[in-house]
């Protein structure tokens, strides 16, 4: 049986990448912050409901030596450093501590690798953010990197540290260049949940509007249940490498917005507000990701549009507020 440890475990892709991995027979450990909320720690692992299987271990990226103490013990196969500061927006109020993290965090990850458990595979989350001003009309594995935030400048770092320590001392260390991945998991702070649970609220008469800054903004959209499955294929080759996974499809934020609304029975110039205040300080105009290597060398493709995405978000965002009394806690 082989193991794997993932960080950010309770987030979206920690979830639906547990899931995955339990159903090919692997032991799955992943990495918690210590939380006085234990709905924080495993809400979407019990939506999933795989939580009695996932064996949650405290620890943080930013401590070296707990990293250390843990692959020590663990001795995993396969390593997915997917915890970060993920949400773009609040990287700029929080920019330092997004570079400890999402930065930091990295090397601490590597070094303990290094010096506990060198032979182990490992997956580092690296993102589209980092493109950020773009330089090709689609982005490949060679374009080169423009972030406009401060998580993209942290992504790129860890990129690079991943690369480094690769060709530095041999590790079996892949990064995949994930452009935006939704789901039902998916946080309510980022855009698409923010919509599709917005609109589930509409219709149940719970609210009556959604506030959105520049909905021009278009982006390149896949569903994380497709992109996880690249992060494990990665780590079954023989040797490591970095892949840009995308749809190759670019859609605006308006447009999306339009298939949330209209799967509810409503239309999106009834109750949509544009605020000033949600604009980015530096925007991220349009991304668009070319899959061509991951194609070829990984046999990998999306098989699931935004369409049914968004359509299948907008549901369970339903569901979940009927259920809980129009709160939604996931």
């Amino acid at each position: 049986m082989k193991r794997a440890f993932i960080t950010g475990v309770t987030g979206q892709d920690g979830a639906y990448l547990s899931q995955l991995l339990l159903q090919k027979g692997y032991e799955v450990y992943g990495l918690v912050r210590r939380s006085s909320t234990v709905d924080v720690n495993d809400g979407r692992l019990r939506w999933l409901g795989i939580a009695d299987r996932v064996k949650l271990v405290d620890g943080n990226l930013l401590d070296l030596s707990g990293l250390i103490r843990t692959l020590r013990e663990l001795k995993p196969d396969e390593i997915y450093n997917l915890g970060a500061q993920s949400f773009v927006r609040s990287s700029w109020q929080q920019p330092i501590l997004t570079s400890n993290v999402t930065g930091l965090g990295v090397v601490h990850m590597l070094e303990a690798i290094r010096l506990e458990c060198p032979t182990a595979r490992y997956y580092q989350a690296s993102s589209s953010e980092m493109f950020g001003l773009i330089q090709e009309p689609r982005q490949t594995e060679k374009t080169p990197f423009h972030p406009r935030s401060p998580y993209g400048v942290a992504k790129v770092f860890g990129h690079w540290m991943t690369v480094n320590y690769r060709e530095s001392f041999g590790l079996h260390a892949s990064n995949g260049i994930l452009f935006n991945h939704e789901s039902p998991l998916r946080g309510l702070e980022f855009v698409t949940r923010k919509v599709t649970n917005a609109v589930a609220a509409i219709k149940l008469g719970l609210a009556k509007e959604i506030r959105l800054g520049n909905i021009d903004a278009q982006r390149d959209w896949g569903h994380a249940k497709d992109y996880i499955e690249a992060m494990w294929l990665m780590l079954q080759q023989d040797e490591p490498d970095d892949y840009v996974i995308a749809t190759g499809r670019t859609v605006s934020v308006r447009d999306m917005c339009k298939v949330a609304f209209a799967h509810g029975g409503l239309r999106l110039d009834d109750h949509l507000v544009i605020d000033p205040e949600l604009f980015r300080p530096a925007e991220v105009d349009i991304l668009l990701g070319d899959s061509s290597k991951a194609h070829a060398k990984l046999n990998w493709k999306p098989r699931i549009s935004m369409e049914q995405m968004i359509c299948e978000m907008v549901d369970a965002d339903i569901q979940r507020l009927k259920e809980n009394g129009g709160r939604n806690r996931v």
